[in-house]
């Protein structure tokens, strides 16, 4: 699968876990229901993965903390509130720049629809290819 294909599977295995909750479980329940999800689909996922990365010759050991790495390819970051903040979209950015990779996903599980609080974020741009709520 490619990146694209992975991030809808990712997306639709959202959709499925929220539909089925709905808002106002802890974003580590909904960390937990997401990888179990992918997992059956026939995705590897990481959990709570930590993240060391270079800089000018130097290694930060364990840096960061991402919420579930899909595919070794993936970074999703988990929210479970009524407003996001833009200050998520600014770090799964910045994970994806200091891991190297070209695309990631941020989903808030907060909403009353899931559909309305996802962004797809792509490294080196400004702006993400959807915006949400």
């Amino acid at each position: 699968m490619n990146e694209n294909e992975i991030t809808g599977d990712i997306l639709d295995a959202a959709i499925k876990v929220h539909r089925k909750f709905g808002p106002g479980m802890l974003e580590s329940v909904y960390e937990r229901l997401l990888e179990a999800e992918l997992i059956k689909r026939g995705h590897t996922v990481e959990r709570q993965k930590s993240v060391s990365f270079e800089y000018e010759g130097m290694t930060l050991e364990d840096a960061f903390r991402v919420d579930l790495f899909v595919d070794g390819r993936i970074v999703v970051e988990l929210k479970a509130v009524e407003k996001m903040n833009p200050l998520f979209l600014k770090q799964v950015k910045t994970y994806l720049v200091a891991m190297n990779l070209p695309l990631g996903l941020l989903i808030n599980f907060g909403l009353e629809k899931l559909v309305d609080g996802y962004v797809r974020v792509v490294n080196g741009f400004n702006e993400p290819t959807t915006t949400s709520t």
